[in-house]
């Protein structure tokens, strides 16, 4: 039998996930090379992706987040995990 993610875990795992399959980069704009998600999910999620080093938000009154390295290999791991595939 396979052990099931909690509801929280997949949660969050998600919406790592949708930020990392939905990421823009405004190279011109910012002085960093890091893409950009929009920041629509969960606050309480955001906060935790961020204090575990996936993503930086910066302002709190920012509209988008930054995905770190940290946050590209955990969500490319989690496509493996969901069967999904990565955009070409």
């Amino acid at each position: 039998m396979t052990d099931k993610t909690s509801p929280e875990k997949a949660v969050k795992e998600l919406t790592i996930l949708l930020m990392y399959l939905t990421r823009f980069n405004e190279q011109s704009r910012f002085e960093s090379d890091l893409d950009m998600a929009w920041k629509g999910y969960d606050f309480g999620i955001i906060n935790e992706l961020d204090k575990e080093g996936y993503i930086r938000q910066g302002s709190h009154r920012s509209k988008s987040v930054a995905i770190t390295d940290e946050g590209m290999e955990l969500s490319r791991e989690l496509l493996t995990k969901y069967s999904i595939s990565d955009w070409k």
